[in-house]
């Protein structure tokens, strides 16, 4: 039998009698251990949350990886590239890679006689994966396209009908400036709201083939291809796979094509996610250090109870090291039911957030209706591990303090 274990255990469970001045004091330590790994759990799973909920939103809007004209620049007016490809729709073979769709993008102006607002017109084809619009859709539905034909149904956001006061089924003018001036008209088919308000304002969906022919297009153009991923942490090692394949190499026009990580299109965006984890990690730190603190300050109380223990164990021979082993695993013992009551209570609060979502926000600064929380058991998991293990190594600091402890005196410590 493991004897510091045993005597450890002993004075954990209270069976062993003496004074008990320290109990309080080590329930309040518990309680702080607790109240740490709670807001460390909570911050990790909301920030994840963020994360997730905004990467969704943004990919929604523009897919993970998008290829286009190398020529093109930073504005909605593209250059073609041709449709027919040795890569399209070949790419969804890769495995990581879930779908690939074409787009077309035109700018233009959509008035309602009274209001107007700037607007990009994002044209798909019979391919394209309405998954996302489906689940943000608030009001009527999406519309089919056809490889033969095109429909003057679209989809706008609830964030621009309700700037220029439309509803579902209003016919609405779209301008474009060109010489001369080009207008299109179109029914309002479905209705949908991310809360990316930015984004929401800003695209309209159309039949691709309106986009075509606006810009003098034949069917085989484009403004590029969007692909889909299936893991967002595989996004860099996928982007350099389809650059080997569709880039390094001149079409049979001399063109060249642009391989983009929604990353390199967004930067500003996801340089603010990035932002959260350094707020994550000072979170982290700081909670460490006051679970350390508090681990230290309730096992220097231990110590001082039971220096007359101490005192008798050496004078019946026991070596420093076992002794300071046996108010080791007294720590991990008080450690470790700290963890486990904040995991219970952090993935209860968790789990009632997720399921009920008590907790509001402003989409229009954060972007989301609700605190979204995202419960990764892996994070939890190493959260934990790394803190057991830093909170125990700091113990060893106060442990150093057997070693002065001399068995006369301690013996006779009262």
């Amino acid at each position: 039998m493991n004897t510091e274990f045993f005597i450890a255990k002993r004075i954990v469970s209270g069976k062993q009698g003496g004074k008990r001045i320290s109990r309080p004091i080590l329930s309040i330590t518990i309680i702080g251990i607790s109240l740490g790994m709670i807001v460390m759990i909570l911050a990790i799973s909301i920030v994840s949350g963020f994360k997730e909920e905004i990467r969704n939103k943004v990919t929604g809007f523009g897919s993970h990886i998008s290829i286009t004209n190398f020529d093109s620049n930073l504005s909605y007016e593209t250059k073609p590239v041709d449709m027919n490809q040795n890569f399209y729709p070949g790419l969804e073979k890769i495995t990581g890679i879930r779908h690939i769709q074409v787009f077309a993008t035109k700018p233009g102006i959509i008035s309602t006689g009274t209001d107007i607002q700037g607007v990009i017109l994002k044209g798909v084809g019979s391919d394209y994966d309405w998954s996302f619009f489906r689940e943000h859709l608030t009001n009527g539905s999406c519309f089919n396209v056809s490889d033969t034909g095109k429909t003057d149904k679209i989809l706008l956001s609830e964030k621009l009908t309700s700037m220029l006061k439309l509803k579902l089924g209003d016919k609405v003018m779209i301008y474009f400036v060109e010489q001369p001036p080009r207008a299109r008209k179109f029914t309002i088919q479905g209705i949908y709201n991310t809360g990316l308000e930015e984004f929401d304002k800003t695209f309209i969906i159309v039949d691709i083939h309106h986009v075509q022919k606006l810009n003098n297009w034949t069917d085989n153009q484009i403004s590029g291809f969007e692909i889909q991923i299936d893991d967002f942490g595989e996004l860099d090692d996928l982007k350099r796979k389809v650059t080997d394949i569709v880039g390094l190499r001149f079409n049979s026009d001399g063109s060249m094509l642009k391989i983009q990580s929604i990353i390199e299109k967004e930067p500003i965006l996801f340089d603010w996610i990035g932002l959260f984890n350094i707020n994550v990690w000072i979170i982290l730190i700081l909670m460490v250090l006051v679970a350390g603190v508090n681990m230290i300050s309730g096992l220097l109380i231990l110590i001082l109870e039971r220096t007359s223990m101490i005192g008798t164990l050496k004078a019946l021979g026991a070596h420093n090291r076992s002794i300071k082993k046996i108010f080791l695993y007294n720590g991990a013992f008080l450690i470790g039911k700290g963890m486990i009551w904040g995991n219970v209570i952090a993935l209860i609060l968790c789990l009632i957030q997720k399921y009920f979502g008590l907790l509001k926000l402003d989409p229009a600064s954060y972007y989301v209706k609700i605190v979204p929380v995202r419960i990764d058991v892996l994070e939890i998991i190493l959260l934990n591990a790394g803190t057991f293990a830093i909170t125990l190594v700091m113990l060893l600091l106060p442990a150093m303090i057997i070693a002065r402890i001399t068995p006369v005196k301690a013996i006779r410590f009262n």
